[in-house]
């Protein structure tokens, strides 16, 4: 119950305090943190796969993606001159949060791996539904996995394009 109530709470501060910040990078980053609260969610559910590939495709791929798009638009930051002159060292700030969340994902992956609560998620057959799903996600689901792949390349394509500057 209190691993819940972490879990829970942890996600819900994060995902208040995205909409929250002023600078967009801070948002992505705790973003990551509310996205990895979740898969802890997941665990204490006995769904590893569903708390890994949670962490993999959300906090890693899609995460990586917003970072992306962020840094290419060049988003402003809503800092005044008095909030620069408070915080000189902001900078060093977005370092910290990252090296936390590094160090959050591991510990969280260790613990949703060798977590041992008598789950039959870690026995033989999760690995053989993870091998049906796969098999599924590849032949009965192709078109639709390739359609998204396509999709999110546009949308990586456009935001270069929106990005750019014009030279003249």
């Amino acid at each position: 119950m209190t691993e819940f109530l972490v879990f829970g709470g942890i996600a819900v501060v994060a995902s208040l305090l995205v909409i929250a910040q002023r600078n967009p990078i801070h948002s992505v980053l705790l973003l990551i943190l509310s996205f990895g609260a979740l898969s802890g969610l997941y665990v204490l559910l006995d769904a590893p796969f569903v708390a890994v590939t949670q962490i993999i495709v959300y906090a890693g791929a899609i995460m990586v993606l917003f970072l992306f798009v962020v840094m290419l638009l060049n988003a402003p930051q809503e800092e005044t001159l008095p909030d620069l002159k408070a915080h000189p060292g902001r900078r060093t700030d977005v370092v910290r949060y990252a090296a936390l969340l590094a160090l959050a994902l591991v510990v969280e992956l260790v613990w949703a791996l060798t977590r041992a609560g008598g789950s039959p998620a870690f026995g033989a057959p999760a690995v053989s539904s993870v091998a049906l799903l796969g098999r599924s996600l590849f032949t009965d689901y192709g078109f639709q996995f390739e359609v998204t792949s396509v999709l999110i390349l546009v949308a990586m394509l456009g935001a270069v394009v929106l990005a750019r500057r014009d030279e003249r």
